[in-house]
């Protein structure tokens, strides 16, 4: 076994366990993700569903990575050392190629996602699919309609409507419709508070993505100057020449004659 710096084998090793403990931390919240979704009705399944499967196999894939790296830092072993460099390099470009498009587009995501909504308007002639997603949003971040309670038209639907202790709260307004009818609705309108999380997401994501690049990075680092230790002191002893023939005098200084007088 090829000995190398201590220093740097223990700061692999313990890359690799934080590293562990990120792929731990990401199953744990796809699992807390599953609970609350079961918990609420499991709305929107398939893509829940995707998600999920997605951060289960990202943190699993994680969690083997470290796992590999820190039996490689702990035994000195060339080869895993070898494959987890390959996946540093792999991850790093990765994690890259996701975060570098998403920061781009990011100033331009609330004017994108703004247009994107505004097609579905007037919302009470829209399909009902999107009628649907409307009314669960409202119900859920107690909003109505999209940009202006307007959206309905006249056809404002109960979940716009305030009950007596939300209208308490302050949290309502009074409207009448072209038909005189009089309506305690939410005051909030939706659109803002669905940009405000969607650019909150898209930052997550953007910081996710630059500090597991920045994690690759290192651990590419670490694991290239180990394998580096380990080549050099393999060759080292090959390349030192034995000092029992260079402490020996010649054989022929024993057969010279003494001088002569």
């Amino acid at each position: 076994m090829a000995h190398v710096n201590i220093c740097i084998k223990r700061l692999l090793t313990i890359f690799n366990i934080f590293f562990a403990i990120i792929g731990g931390l990401i199953i744990a919240f796809a699992f807390l993700g599953q609970t609350l979704s079961s918990s609420h009705g499991g709305g929107n399944v398939e893509g829940r569903g995707a998600g999920l499967i997605v951060l289960y196999l990202f943190g699993s894939v994680t969690m083997v990575i470290a796992v590999l790296g820190a039996y490689g830092s702990h035994k000195e072993s060339k080869g895993c050392l070898i494959a987890f460099l390959v996946c540093m390099v792999i991850g790093s470009l990765v994690m890259l190629r996701g975060g570098i498009p998403l920061a781009t587009m990011r100033p331009m995501l609330a004017g994108v996602l703004e247009q994107k909504f505004r097609t579905a308007l007037p919302l009470d002639t829209a399909s009902r699919a999107d009628r649907n997603m409307a009314e669960s949003i409202q119900q859920e971040l107690q909003c109505c309609g999209l940009f202006s309670y307007r959206d309905w038209e006249d056809s404002i639907p109960d979940t716009c409507l305030c009950s007596g202790a939300e209208e308490r709260e302050g949290i309502c307004q009074n409207v009448i419709t072209t038909h005189l009818e009089q309506k305690v609705i939410y005051e909030k309108t939706c659109f803002p508070i669905l940009r405000n999380y969607v650019l909150l997401l898209a930052d997550i994501m953007i910081g996710v993505f630059f500090t597991l690049a920045v994690l690759a990075l290192l651990g590419l680092a670490l694991s290239s100057v180990m394998i580096h230790q380990m080549r050099h002191a393999l060759r080292a002893p090959m390349m030192t020449v034995p000092t029992i023939f260079s402490a020996m005098p010649p054989k022929y200084e024993e057969l010279k004659n003494p001088p002569e007088y």
